[in-house]
């Protein structure tokens, strides 16, 4: 089993500026996907961001050039760093970790609003 523990989001303004962690614990495999998926108010999970083991990443077309998303292997934890957010980044923010299967964390709310 694998335990995903989240941290980062609030409430901010358009234009502000918020950084999510989620670090991994338990059975951890050596190569592996970690991620954020979000879900805003009825719409479906969509993939944010994630890397692999060996760097490669992955975007949603709607945050490139505003978010990056970056791991540190040997702390197993993964970050996004949020910039220049717009209200329609506003969603609960879930922690992904793939290694033949899905781990999700529990989701950390990310509110962009004036």
């Amino acid at each position: 089993q694998v335990q995903l523990v989240e941290s980062g989001g609030g409430l901010v303004q358009p234009g502000g500026s918020l950084r999510l962690s989620c670090a991994a614990s338990g059975s951890i495999f050596s190569v592996t996907i970690m991620g954020w998926y979000r879900q805003a108010p009825g719409s479906a999970r969509e993939l944010v961001a994630n890397m692999r083991t060996d760097g490669r990443t992955d975007y949603a077309s709607s945050v490139k050039g505003r978010f990056t998303i970056f791991r540190d292997n040997d702390k197993n934890t993964v970050y996004l760093q949020m910039n220049n957010l717009e209200p329609d980044d506003t969603a609960v923010y879930y922690c992904n970790y793939y290694a033949g299967k899905n781990y999700w964390g529990q989701g950390t709310q990310v509110t962009v609003s004036s």
